[in-house]
C-alpha cells in the first residue's frame, strides 16, 4: 500500500510539472501573439505610408507629363538663331582648336 502512495505522489508530481509546462508553454504563446499581432501592425501602418508615399509619386509624375505636354515650344525665331549660332560654332571651331585649353595662348585684341 505504501508503495501504491509512493506512484501517486510521483504521478501527482509529474502530474504538477506537466501543469507547469503547459502553463509556461501558454504563456510564451500568449507572449509570441502579442510579438506578432505588434508586427503585423506595423507592418499594416508601413504598408500604408508606403501606398501614400506611391500614391504622390504617382501624382508628381503624372503633373510633370501634364506640364511636359503643355510646355510651350521655342518660338521659331528662337530655334533659328540657335541653329545659326551652332553651325557658326562648328564653321569657327577648328581656328580656334589652336587656342583651346592647355594649347597655347588667347589671341589678344590690339584695340585695348
Amino acid at each position: 500500500m505504501a508503495s501504491y502512495t509512493h506512484e501517486e505522489f510521483e504521478l501527482s508530481q509529474k502530474h504538477e510539472d506537466i501543469l507547469g509546462e503547459r502553463a509556461l508553454l501558454l504563456l510564451q504563446m500568449e507572449a509570441h501573439y502579442e510579438q506578432q499581432k505588434a508586427k503585423t501592425k506595423q507592418q499594416c501602418l508601413m504598408s500604408q505610408a508606403v501606398k501614400e508615399r506611391n500614391a504622390q509619386i504617382l501624382k508628381d509624375l503624372q503633373n510633370a507629363e501634364r506640364n511636359l505636354q503643355t510646355k510651350q515650344l521655342l518660338h521659331p525665331d528662337i530655334i533659328n538663331l540657335e541653329t545659326h549660332y551652332w553651325a557658326s560654332v562648328e564653321r569657327k571651331l577648328p581656328e580656334w582648336k589652336q587656342y583651346l585649353p592647355g594649347k597655347g595662348q588667347l589671341p589678344v585684341s590690339k584695340t585695348a
